[in-house]
């Protein structure tokens, strides 16, 4: 199948034409090829950089679960997806060509009764680890997930999972096989010593202080803060009356995660778009948290960047360059101006196929 396609460019803002062949972007004319698109706004495709392939409301899915899931990010544009943690192995969805590209944390690694059941690798003793580390990050693409904090009831609020020394450790064990780490962090306590210890990525980071992001900027860590699903904190906290303190921080949070991120985003932290889809988010929103990064300060710009051709920087994928993969969205309308256009694209195509 050979295509062409002409339109506008995002970021640069001028015109632009495309050849594909053979799934594979040429920026020199290809004899043969179909004009496709003719007008509009061309852009890398979409990224969801915190989606869950493989979990659902009730928990593992499915493997046709995941298929669906991954079938409804296409729709909505959301072609590369790094997976934050994942209780199932999808790596038999890389052999569908139909399907988004999958960036793999592997399983969650998280202490017992300190994260949701049925998702995580529990560890008894912390000691382990950093093996545990080495081992998912050699299963991962590139990734290992931690879980930074969650609820201990024995104090009854959020409360780090790991010391300091043990962090430091399990990331320099992850860095040693040539991935990153990332971390689920809700609260305040949890952020120093994985910053301090080489953390590459903090995931909510609804506890952000002043002190935390100049650390973040000194260490070179990367925010994806999931603002989509921080809408629900207030229900967690609803449910949470067994512990007044955890309920109380929560809603505090919540109230405040604009602002913390705001100011992340004001002194230079790298922020990417993430949905944290597949347990209370459904699939197919990254458009609703490309809008919800301009409500934190994001210019349109800024914020579709960081769920397309910023965000493939970040993670090593190419975007619109000659000889890549051609993965690529069509818009009529300007997709900056709203979710609304974001999330309908006129013209999907992935490894070179035409989706509608």
């Amino acid at each position: 199948m050979r295509l062409h396609l002409r339109g506008t460019s995002l970021p640069e803002g001028e015109p632009v034409q495309w050849w594909v062949v053979d799934g594979t972007l040429s920026a020199e004319p290809v004899s043969g090829a179909d004009t496709v698109f003719d007008g509009g706004w061309i852009i890398p495709g979409l990224v969801d950089a915190h989606c869950h392939v493989g979990l659902g409301p009730g928990g593992p899915t499915s493997d046709d679960e995941a298929i669906s899931q991954a079938e409804t990010e296409r729709a909505a544009g959301a072609l590369l997806l790094r997976d934050a943690g994942s209780p199932i192995d999808t790596r038999s969805l890389d052999d569908r060509e139909d399907l988004p590209r999958i960036i793999r944390a592997g399983r969650h690694l998280a202490k017992p009764k300190r994260y949701i059941p049925g998702l995580p690798i529990d560890i008894e003793d912390e000691s382990q680890l950093p093996a545990m580390v080495a081992e998912q990050a050699r299963f991962g693409d590139g990734w290992v997930k931690l879980v930074g904090d969650w609820i201990d009831r024995g104090v009854g609020d959020l409360a780090p999972l790991w010391s300091d020394d043990i962090l430091k450790a399990a990331i320099d064990a992850a860095h040693a096989e040539g991935a990153r780490v990332t971390a689920h962090v809700f609260g305040e306590d949890a952020l120093p010593g994985l910053i301090k210890a080489g953390i590459d990525c903090i995931e909510h980071g609804t506890g952000l202080t002043e002190d935390t992001v100049a650390l973040m900027l000194e260490h070179g860590t990367a925010l994806v803060p999931t603002l989509i699903n921080i809408e629900n904190f207030p229900n967690i906290a609803a449910a949470a009356a067994k512990y007044p303190t955890y309920a109380a921080h929560m809603r505090d949070l919540y109230a405040s995660c604009s602002a913390r991120v705001g100011a992340a985003l004001d002194a230079g932290v790298p922020v990417y778009a993430g949905t944290d889809a597949g347990g209370m988010i459904a699939h197919g929103r990254i458009a609703d948290e490309v809008e919800a990064l301009k409500g934190v300060g994001m210019s349109p710009t800024q914020a579709l960047g960081a769920a397309s051709w910023t965000a493939r920087t970040w993670l090593g994928r190419p975007g619109l360059e000659h000889g890549a993969s051609a993965d690529l969205l069509c818009f009529a309308e300007d997709p900056r101006q709203s979710a609304a256009v974001l999330s309908n694209p006129d013209l999907v195509i992935l490894r070179g196929r035409v989706f509608n």
